[in-house]
């Protein structure tokens, strides 16, 4: 049987990792830059993390959510505790695809409303309706065109307010940084006019903080700098540093009801050791306090560098912008540097999404290499 093929694959096949490195078949060490779409918070086989698991795994790895797991209730209050989100309410999935798929299904429900507010450069997931909300053509099939999605551009709060006059709206679903799209955020003033829309017009708020949340930018959810309060607030990648855990928190105003929303895998007893792993490693190593500073040394180094026009991003979520395409340097910078970084909707954009462990002399080791590739 040959596997289903869907991704471009670089001829790189990973072993082992440690750190901010990762180790192929041929013992060739890779300085990990992307930490695999931003998944690698704490690192990768971070200690705190592999004796979770592997203690979780030892007693009991898995049961149905029809049985009480004190493990989700302590998830719950540490959420609570580290993200300053007081009061809402947790449920858990498996992926950022699926977190998003239950923020509009659950702002669907509680408004009695079908239709939705995206944004130009959106990547919301490959499912059905976060699918439909994700703007690119190329991956919606005719069964998720069904959905209706009304895609505006950043900062056009008076197309926002014209598309919500219909009162048929159930969600604005908005990245506050862009992930995939390209790292664009946008000012202050239009998160706080989408809030105020939002509760004029009876539509619900949902940051889409699966990238950009748990701690990369800074802040525990980028949303947060601009002092916005979402209805639902999804996430998932850094929340599980690679065990396959998402999420919603919901606001207290909106209301569960048995079978509204179901799962059977999200918020298992592995996933929830690995998450609490994550918080608890964030918190004793101050991830977040280190995120700010190595986010201003990389942008100090970054404007030494004249091939350089843009630094895009917050924090460990950043995207160096060049006035040509990035595809040949990505490349040398992985076989030539062994050094990974991202790509993005935007072909002119660096992405740089590393472990929120990493340091100067990581960031020193990527800058000497593009010096020498852009010479």
């Amino acid at each position: 049987m040959s596997l289903f093929n869907v991704y471009p694959l670089f001829d790189i096949t990973p072993v082992t990792a440690n750190s901010v490195y990762v180790y192929d078949d041929k013992g060739t060490e890779y300085l990990d830059l992307y930490g695999g779409h931003a998944v690698i918070s704490i690192g990768h086989s971070h200690p705190t993390y592999v004796k979770n698991i592997s203690e979780q795994v030892s007693k009991l790895g898995f049961y149905s959510n029809a049985i009480q797991n004190p493990l989700q209730v302590e998830l719950a209050s540490q959420l609570e505790n580290i993200s300053g989100c007081k009061d809402y309410q947790l449920f858990l999935c498996n992926s950022g695809a699926e977190a998003n798929e239950n923020a509009l299904k659950l702002a669907s429900f509680h408004t009695g409303k079908q239709k939705v507010i995206a944004f130009k450069n959106s990547f919301h997931g490959r499912t059905s309706a976060a699918v439909a909300a994700t703007d690119n053509p190329k991956i919606v099939a005719p069964i998720n065109a069904q959905q209706e999605v009304i895609f505006l551009e950043f900062e056009d709060l008076e197309g926002v307010e014209k598309a919500l006059q219909d009162n048929d709206v159930c969600a604005i679903i908005i990245e506050t940084i862009q992930g995939i799209g390209g790292l664009d955020e946008t000012s202050t003033t239009f998160y706080q006019g989408l809030e105020k829309l939002c509760k004029q017009y009876n539509t619900l708020l949902i940051a889409d903080e699966i990238q950009c949340g748990f701690g990369r930018t800074g802040d525990f959810f980028a949303f947060q700098k601009h002092g916005i309060t979402p209805h639902i607030i999804s996430m998932a990648k850094g929340m599980g540093n690679g065990f396959p855990v998402g999420g919603i928190l919901i606001h207290p105003s909106i209301e569960a009801s048995y079978g509204l929303l179901g799962t059977t895998f999200g918020g298992n007893h592995l996933a929830c050791a690995a998450s609490l792993a994550v918080i608890e490693t964030i918190e004793k190593e101050q991830l977040m306090e280190n995120a700010e500073q190595m986010a201003k040394y990389f942008i100090e180094q970054a404007a030494l560098i004249p091939q350089i026009t843009t630094v895009k991003g917050r924090g460990l979520m950043l995207g160096l912008e060049f006035d040509f395409p990035i595809a040949e340097l990505r490349k040398n910078l992985i076989f030539k540097h062994h050094i990974f970084t991202g790509s993005a909707k935007n072909p002119n954009l660096l992405r740089i999404l590393p472990p929120l462990t990493i340091q100067k002399q990581h960031i020193d080791v990527f800058f000497e290499a593009l010096k020498k590739e852009l010479s």
